[in-house]
Order: structure tokens, then C-alpha cells, then sequence
């Protein structure tokens, strides 16, 4: 017996490697920042057995969910799209962190990030003496 499908939603075929990718990073996503898919359906309306089958590769997911999904996620869209995984333990600290923060908050820490590696950019690299 198939599984009735919404109306306008594809399944994904067995050999699409980037649909594959999307729904394990989102999965990922949503584990990673400890969310539960009933939370996540609550904020963004997207029924929990649809995000269960988007995460799992049942299902696509719609340009305007992965939006929404994205949203609660606190991650950019192209960090789902074509963004690597294997970020840094540090930048992954950094990012549970903000999650927390008011968004005035992570704005001033964006602010901040940005003076940093301007200043990085600017500052003169040390040099080794040769005797």
C-alpha cells in the first residue's frame, strides 16, 4: 500500500544525491540544536509527519518550508543548500551559543565578527627573524 501524498509535494527519487543531502543536513540541523520535530511543526506549520518525511528523504521539501525551516534553524537557506557540515568545534560552540541571544544580540556579535576579521585582515603578519 503507497503512502497518500499531499497534492503538488514530490518524492524524491532513489538516486538524487542533493535532495538526499538536504534532508539529512536539516535532520541534522534540528538535532544538533536539540529541537523536537513537534516543536519545530509548532513554529513553523509544517505538520510533524511531513518534517519526519522531509528529514528522512520521503518527501522534498518546498522552497517556502525549507525558508521557514531555515528560520527556526537560525541558519542562513544556502547553509542547507550547498553550506558544509564540518564546521569547526568552535564555530559550532559559537553557534549554539547565539541561538540563545536576543536577535539585537547576535547582531552585535555579527557586528563583531566582522571587526575581527577586518582587523585579521589588516594587521600586519608577524615575521621571523633570520640571524
Amino acid at each position: 500500500m503507497t503512502e497518500p501524498r499531499e497534492p503538488g509535494i514530490t518524492t524524491p527519487s532513489e538516486d538524487d544525491e542533493p535532495q538526499k543531502r538536504l534532508s539529512r543536513r536539516l535532520r541534522e540541523a534540528r538535532e544538533y540544536l536539540g529541537l523536537a520535530q513537534q516543536f519545530v511543526a509548532d513554529q513553523t506549520g509544517i505538520p510533524r509527519a511531513a518534517i519526519s518525511a522531509i528529514e528522512t528523504g520521503r518527501r522534498r521539501v518546498e522552497a517556502l518550508e525549507l525558508e521557514r525551516l531555515a528560520g527556526v534553524y537560525k541558519f542562513p537557506v544556502a547553509y542547507f543548500l550547498e553550506g558544509s557540515l564540518e564546521e569547526p568545534a568552535s564555530v559550532r560552540a559559537l553557534a549554539r551559543e547565539a541561538v540563545e541571544l536576543t536577535e539585537d544580540d547576535r547582531a552585535e556579535v555579527l557586528r563583531f565578527a566582522q571587526f575581527l576579521k577586518g582587523f585579521g585582515e589588516s594587521r600586519p603578519r608577524p615575521t621571523r627573524d633570520r640571524e
